[in-house]
């Protein structure tokens, strides 16, 4: 069986040189001077063997070429892959992503003796050079090689013992046993991050919990067509079972049902695609930042209430808070302002419509002390974002506010001009063109919906001046209704004006002279040039994104709902 990843010998190379490596691991053992079994002239075997080449033939090795002969044929061998990409800082891991192609494990002391050269002959190497070879396989290579001799064998088994963090691709139609036989050989194992494009049951996890008893960070997350069928009980006995466990990451947490965990070890927990828990118990004293993404159905049965309140009794030291929920409401706000988290710095309830101004009231009374504020998709208005000027002007440095429909240019710039340490502000799909939502009234007949879109009208066609001194990201996508921009913001890195299909060329000023990045898909080409020519000195990247995407910002992302991202496409 051949493996891509695998060094070989080509056939035209002189037997003798595999004999090199079957001795790494006996570098005392006296050499056994033994006959050439490979055809001096062609290297097929000998036995049942005629060859057809003369004597003269260029290929002819004979038995007393030096080893540097065949270790230069093996190396320079057309037959290998390319050499893989340096990295000047190599993490200590064993990367299974197939994209990425550090793969690579840490540095181990190697007994001197070993340092030496395993006597003379062919293709002879030092451990310590075999190390750095094996160490730069991707980890199906380094299956392979364990299988081509004891040497190499015993070398793959050092750097699996040697690793720490593992990075494991489950492909589909996998068994289980793939998962705790790759798991076996890292006994020192504490960091675990699992791509599943399989399905994760119960027989799996218990494969994780036994292969690894140590394990501090965990970390697992799914494909689209993968199906987590891990429930509450099961995390809970996982969790309390893992008493150096630390982190624990897990998409696809449909299938919970409800969940207890206890723990006084971990401190950052997140979960994702929750749906109708019947019961959320959080005993974990020490936890800092919890994330709990719920499904976007309307049939969800959560009591989100009653969650917040338990979390808030049970975890008193969280700093970092998030939920998104389309079933956020005030009286969550209310249950978790009750809480009275003295240490939290960071909130973030996203999605949730009934979060209105009354709600900032809340927020801004029971911490003021936030860094960040993440209040996407809710109800609040320029008033609220007043408010939030008014108690978090020391401490603020990161506010997002996308897709809240009531906010309108002027509580943009209000809050940049109030806000000294802000860096990164988010209003994508705030200042929307209501003409390209609303049908006419010929065409759909609906006077109250017209009506309606007659009443909006001053909303439409807004400009954005803003001069801020630390402002380093910007985003501004899926604003339509936005014509006209000015940005004085000589820190600014990153700006994001995608699907601002309505701004004017000649209407925007960017006096950014840090400016890397703007991203400008669902834009006019006119619109782009003019960028582009504002910002040709400075200018590093145009990338097209989509417009339901969120920057990578040290804050949860945000999954725009299905029909926004129609209405922004």
């Amino acid at each position: 069986m051949h493996f891509e990843n695998q060094p070989h010998i080509p056939p035209a190379t002189p037997g003798g040189s595999t004999a090199s490596f079957t001795s790494l691991d006996i570098p005392h053992r006296v050499k056994k001077n033994r006959g050439n079994y490979n055809c001096g002239r062609c290297g097929l075997p000998k036995k049942g063997h005629v060859c057809h080449l003369p004597p003269t033939s260029t290929t002819t090795t004979t038995p007393t070429q030096t080893p540097t002969d065949s270790s230069v044929s093996v190396s320079n061998s057309t037959s290998r892959p390319p050499p893989r990409q340096q990295y000047s800082n190599l993490r200590r891991a064993l990367s299974f992503d197939d994209s990425d192609l550090r793969c690579d494990s840490p540095e181990v002391e190697i007994d001197e003796s070993e340092m030496d050269l395993f006597g003379s002959g062919c293709g002879k190497l030092p451990v310590s050079c075999m190390w750095e070879i094996l160490r730069r396989l991707p980890p199906a290579g380094l299956l392979a090689a364990g299988s081509v001799c004891k040497g190499w064998r015993e070398t793959s088994r050092r750097l699996w013992r040697a690793a720490e963090e593992l990075r494991l691709r489950v492909p589909p139609r996998s068994q289980p046993g793939f998962v705790g036989s790759v798991l076996q050989k890292c006994p020192g194992l504490s960091r675990l991050n699992l791509r599943l494009e399989s399905d994760l049951d119960s027989t799996m996890f218990a494969c994780i919990a036994f292969s690894c008893p140590n394990l501090e960070v965990v970390e697992i997350s799914t494909s689209e067509t993968a199906v987590n069928r891990i429930t509450g009980d099961e995390l809970g006995r996982f969790v309390a079972d893992k008493r150096c466990l630390t982190s624990l990451k897990m998409e696809g947490c449909s299938n919970l049902g409800g969940f207890v965990l206890c723990s006084s070890s971990l401190s950052t927990l997140w979960l994702s695609d929750l749906y109708c828990l019947s019961k959320m118990v959080f005993n974990c004293p020490n936890l800092k930042e919890i994330s709990l993404d719920f499904s976007r159905q309307e049939n969800d049965s959560t009591d989100l209430i009653a969650m917040v309140d338990g979390l808030g009794r049970s975890c008193p030291r969280l700093q970092n808070v998030h939920v998104a929920s389309v079933r956020l409401s005030h009286a969550a706000v209310l249950a978790l302002t009750a809480a009275n988290l003295r240490g939290l710095r960071m909130l973030s309830l996203v999605l949730g419509t009934e979060i209105t101004d009354a709600s900032v009231v809340a927020i801004s009374q029971s911490y003021s002390k936030l860094e960040l504020l993440d209040l996407s998709g809710s109800s609040i208005s320029d008033s609220g974002i007043g408010m939030i000027c008014n108690v978090f002007p020391g401490t603020l440095s990161r506010l997002l506010l996308a897709l809240c429909p009531n906010i309108t240019s002027s509580g943009i710039q209000f809050a940049t001009a109030q806000l000294p340490l802000l860096e990164l502000m988010d209003c994508g799909m705030t200042i929307c063109d209501l003409s390209s939502q609303y049908p006419t009234s010929d065409e759909s007949g609906d006077f109250e919906l017209q009506t309606t879109f007659k009443n909006k009208l001053h909303l439409i066609y807004q400009k954005v001046i803003i001069k801020h001194s630390r402002l380093k990201k910007l985003s501004l996508w899926g604003c339509s209704g936005l014509d006209a921009l000015y940005l004085n913001c000589p820190e600014l890195i990153d700006l994001n004006l995608n699907s601002c299909k309505n701004l004017h060329p000649e209407r925007v000023l960017l006096q950014c002279p840090s400016l890397e990045s703007v991203h400008a898909s669902g834009c006019h080409n006119l619109l782009i040039e003019g960028i582009q020519s504002q910002v040709s000195n400075n200018f590093a990247a145009m990338e097209n994104q989509f417009p339901n995407k969120r920057l990578a910002d040290g804050s949860k992302r945000v999954r725009v709902p299905q029909f926004l991202s129609q209405q922004v496409g």
